[in-house]
């Protein structure tokens, strides 16, 4: 198959992808992997069957057609190919939860000689890195990529990347209890959908919409999450998007316990752990057992809740542990378990020490009750009352670490 044939049947994969046939697209897209001689079009082809298993949620196929298209990108001996190869490898890894992996190969992008793809791919970059820094609980560092992703967003005109950087930071927010902010960025996105998204893929609008039910759940609007979340899924069904089918149905299973209707919501969290297993989302596996345990906390199942503890904490490995532990404390406080319960909040203060989630200014732990938080320009978080209160000029955080020893 030579280049002009690739190039049409590449297309014909894409306009049949774009109308839901996605089986016969990766048909057709196959096809041409097998019988093309045309390096630059097997790239090409191997970027659309990264996109379509990544959005299907079959992360570990990404990963492996990534891995193919690295060294095709090696064959071609150019720079622009082998950053968008590395970023897809990015992208693989963080699907499937390897955060590490994810900023190493980020990294590797970011050192690559100057390229023409940089300028375009280089946000893309920023915010993949972003979100393997927020699920590592690295929030300084997460704040940080997500608004360099969105300079790059701005100085481009690059609107699609702006509404995907606004809903990663509306889960940064939601994760830090800041629950204006966190509805604030999701609500933007919607609105860049609405302006700009006339010739977008729907699921631009889906997410958006999820993210915006999350925020609505935390904050208490119960009605207006349903709404949104049933949109989300809606539009998930439709394109057979099972990641985002999991993340709905883990919403909601929340907003079904927000409710009380602990007997609605065991259903909805088996529905979304078969899913989140099925695609490898170990975070989403951990989310969804922290529902569960907090449904047996309400039935004043200690036992079981701290069996679901225990599971999630048997997944989460080098994950976030800072919620595990918030919930093992008061578990364990509840049963009168000392011993038990000396370590948890030892642990916990570890974790708020280890990613630097407290006030600078007053020394309380960030992320245990819902406050309005203000980055500086270090992007280290303060309470908001904090810095209007003290009139701050520089960050503290900043400050101590430059006089630690070693530093000086």
């Amino acid at each position: 198959m030579g280049q002009d044939q690739t190039k049409q049947q590449i297309e014909k994969g894409l306009q049949l992808y774009q109308s839901n046939q996605t089986e016969k697209a990766l048909q057709v897209w196959m096809k041409v992997l097998e019988k093309s001689s045309d390096l630059v079009g097997r790239f090409r082809v191997l970027g659309c069957l990264v996109t379509a298993h990544s959005e299907m949620g079959r992360y570990k196929e990404m990963l492996k057609f990534a891995v193919v298209q690295i060294d095709t990108a090696r064959e071609l001996e150019d720079a622009d190919f082998l950053l968008e190869s590395y970023l897809n490898l990015a992208r693989s890894n963080e699907k499937l939860c390897e955060f590490h992996k994810t900023i190493s190969y980020c990294k590797t992008c970011l050192g690559l000689p100057g390229t023409r793809a940089a300028a375009q791919l280089g946000g893309q970059v920023s915010l993949s890195m972003g979100n393997a820094f927020l699920g590592l609980s690295l929030f300084q560092k997460a704040l940080e990529s997500f608004e360099k992703a969105l300079r790059y967003a701005h100085n481009n005109d690059d609107t699609m990347l702006e509404c995907r950087v606004c809903c990663s930071l509306g889960s940064f927010y939601a994760q830090v209890k800041d629950y204006e902010k966190a509805l604030f960025f999701p609500c933007k996105a919607a609105e860049l959908v609405n302006d700009y998204g006339k010739g977008w893929s729907l699921k631009y609008r889906a997410m958006s919409q999820y993210h915006m039910a999350v925020a609505y759940r935390l904050l208490g609007h119960l009605g207006s999450a349903m709404e949104c979340c049933e949109e989300s899924m809606k539009i998930a069904l439709q394109h057979g998007d099972r990641p985002l089918q999991a993340l709905c149905l883990l919403c909601f299973a929340d907003i079904h316990r927000s409710r009380g209707d602990l007997e609605t919501a065991f259903p909805r969290y088996d529905s979304a752990m078969s899913i989140m297993t099925e695609i490898g989302n170990r975070l989403g596996q951990v989310q969804v057992l922290l529902g569960v345990a907090k449904c047996w906390v309400a039935r004043k199942a200690l036992d079981k809740a701290l069996d679901a503890i225990e599971r999630a904490q048997d997944l989460a490995e080098e994950l976030s542990q800072l919620k595990l532990h918030c919930l093992s404390e008061g578990i364990c406080r509840s049963k009168g378990l000392q011993r038990e319960l000396r370590a948890h909040v030892v642990r916990f203060h570890e974790c708020v020490e280890e990613t630097e989630l407290y006030c600078g200014l007053c020394g309380e732990s960030i992320g245990e009750k819902n406050s309005r938080l203000q980055a500086l320009p270090c992007s280290h978080i303060f309470h908001l009352r904090c810095l209007q209160n003290n009139g701050t000029r520089s960050c503290p955080n900043c400050r101590r670490s430059s006089m630690k020893p070693g530093f000086v």
